[in-house]
């Protein structure tokens, strides 16, 4: 594909080869946002059209505010990897992914301009309407690659795009004291625990073990929904912030 018209006003196109077609001509139901974890932005966004990565992304957001696109929203671009959200393991066929120009972790999780961040709010609400997205489907790579995964990182200002009315999202409770539970517990609590993340999105066995990937999908949870503290400990801070996500959706009433 030499060229194609954005989808996004306002977005440049450079087009990127490492596409195909969505599996079973699916419409994306998800957004999933990346960092890109490179130092050097333009690097990072010719690496995304290079053949030979056989990765891609839907958009690229550079620091200024300036949007590019990849890959036609109609296709499937190469961005999640192997990951699952809701029991879907093919996330790239029902996403549109977003890499984000952000050194990430390796740079000690440098601030999201403003610019940038405010472009990308434009960018997930024209998304969002044309698909019709649900905000709780509005997604960390973290989120659906728990463990493998860190971006877009606890750095990322997932408040602030939901006061725009970008994903979903609610004010963390404060970390404090109380019960908690870790690695190696087992019982019900435990069973409780991973079928609420489970009910959220994340992909867990709900086993009573609290084995290394509850730990991981934990942790996930954590850089998206409770900053303060990203350990893989679930306590009382962690479950209260999860449960009333949960109760605030409308296809749950866990009250």
């Amino acid at each position: 594909m030499n060229h194609f018209a954005a989808d996004h006003v306002g977005a440049t196109v450079i087009p990127s080869p490492n596409f195909g077609p969505r599996a079973g001509a699916r419409e994306p139901d998800m957004i999933v946002l990346h960092y890109t974890g490179m130092p050097d932005h333009e690097q990072a966004l010719s690496w995304l059209c290079n053949p030979d990565s056989q990765v891609s992304s839907h958009y690229f957001i550079h620091e200024d505010g300036r949007i590019v696109q990849l890959v036609p929203e109609s296709e499937r671009a190469w961005h999640a990897g192997k990951s699952c959200w809701g029991g879907e393991s093919d996330v790239n066929s029902a996403s549109i992914g977003i890499e984000i120009a952000n050194a990430g972790h390796p740079a000690g999780l440098p601030e999201f301009p403003t610019a940038q961040v405010d472009a990308l709010i434009r960018l997930c609400r024209d998304c969002g309407q044309r698909w019709q997205i649900a905000p709780e489907r509005i997604l960390a790579h973290s989120d659906v690659a728990p463990i493998r995964k860190l971006d877009p990182g606890e750095n990322f200002p997932w408040g602030r795009l939901h006061a725009e009315g970008v994903g979903h999202w609610v004010q963390p409770a404060p970390v404090g004291g109380g019960r908690f539970f870790q690695l190696g517990e087992v019982g019900q609590p435990i069973e409780a625990l991973q079928s609420m993340l489970s009910l959220y999105g994340y992909d867990v066995e709900i086993n009573g073990s609290f084995d290394q990937r509850t730990k991981g999908v934990v942790e996930a949870f954590q850089r998206h929904f409770r900053t303060e503290r990203v350990d893989g400990i679930a306590d009382i801070s962690t479950i209260d912030t999860l449960h009333r996500l949960l109760t605030s959706l409308p296809r749950y009433n866990l009250a």
